[in-house]
Order: structure tokens, then C-alpha cells, then sequence
């Protein structure tokens, strides 16, 4: 039995957990907050992320796991540009073009989904190099 969490509110997660009491487990549905759900006990997480970053988004959880916060925080901080980029719209417009840009057939989007607007695909592209998945 398991349960995504993605409202986004850390004292609600806390109360989550709390009543689930180790019987169920939780995962984090916010990239933006995987190792802090981490380290509540979240089992992993349900990510938009890892369509685009996968081997990132793995080490992240898997070094968590292992022990290394630091390093688990690092690729959580470091990720935060990029997982701005893909919730700057409306979802899957940024992880549709982000798959796209990678050379993945994510194909066209279809209605009433519009294209990204061009200043947030630049700054997404921007990221995703910076990222180093670009």
C-alpha cells in the first residue's frame, strides 16, 4: 500500500506520516522536495524529474539511501533549475519539449495544449545544460 504525496506542504506530510505510522508507504510527489520527504521517510518518489534526468534522479534517492545526504542534497540542489523548468507551465508541456530536446520522441502535444512559451524554453534548455542532461 503506498500513497503519493504532492501537496507540497511539509506539515502535512509530517501529519501524513505520523498516521501511517510505518503501515504505508509514502512517496514523495514533488521533485522540488525528494530528500526532504527523504529524510521523513518517504520511500522514493513519483517523479517528473527522472523522465528527463533519470540517472540523476536515481543517485539522488540511491545516495540518500546509502547515507550520503550531502551528496543526495547536492544533486537535489543542483537539480532545482531544472525542476523549475518543468513546472513553469502547465504539465507535460516543459518535460514534453525538455524530451524533445534531449532527441526523445515525445511527439507533438495535442489540444488544448499549446507549445512552451519560447522565454521558458530557453531558460529550460539553459538548465538541462547547465544540468549537464543537455
Amino acid at each position: 500500500v503506498g500513497v503519493k504525496d504532492a501537496a507540497g506542504n511539509l506539515g502535512q506530510f509530517v501529519k501524513l506520516m505520523a498516521l501511517a505510522k510505518g503501515k504505508v508507504d509514502v512517496y514523495s510527489g514533488n521533485d522540488d522536495q525528494i530528500v526532504p520527504l527523504l529524510s521523513m521517510d518517504a520511500k522514493g518518489v513519483i517523479s517528473v524529474l527522472s523522465n528527463i534526468a533519470p540517472q540523476q534522479t536515481h543517485d539522488m534517492c540511491a545516495k540518500f539511501f546509502a547515507g550520503d545526504v550531502e551528496g543526495s542534497r547536492k544533486i537535489q540542489l543542483d537539480a532545482l533549475p531544472v525542476i523549475d523548468g518543468l513546472f513553469c507551465e502547465v504539465n507535460p508541456i516543459p518535460v514534453k519539449k525538455a524530451m524533445n530536446l534531449q532527441g526523445l520522441n515525445a511527439g507533438p502535444l495535442r489540444r488544448p495544449l499549446t507549445e512552451m512559451e519560447p522565454e521558458h524554453a530557453e531558460k529550460l534548455a539553459q538548465a538541462m545544460k547547465n544540468f549537464g542532461i543537455l
